[in-house]
């Protein structure tokens, strides 16, 4: 993958895979009826928040941590044929120890 590093106080995250859904019956839940997960991994961080003053924060989530975030947070993209989520931190809801 190329190296793709998140400016200011964004992240770039995986989402975990969920495994095939089936109902009670037996029937396979098809992928486009399927929710996404909200839960993924933290690949990459920028290097924080910056107030008025040019004094930058750092964030609390880091590359490696589980997290949860809400259903229609960030933004979709695609990296080398693999989809990814860059959002704030802000959107993040917490990290999963």
């Amino acid at each position: 993958m190329a190296t793709f590093t998140p400016l200011h106080d964004r992240i770039l995250v995986k989402r975990k895979e969920e495994s095939t859904q089936t109902t009670s019956f037996g029937i396979i839940i098809p992928d486009s009826a399927k929710e996404k997960p909200q839960q993924g991994e933290v690949i990459s961080v920028g290097k924080g928040k910056s107030n008025d003053e040019g004094k930058v924060f750092p964030l609390d989530v880091k590359a490696g941590d589980t997290i949860l975030f809400g259903k229609y947070s960030g933004t979709e993209i695609k990296l080398d044929g693999d989809e990814f989520l860059i959002m704030r931190e802000e959107e993040v809801l917490g990290i999963l120890k």
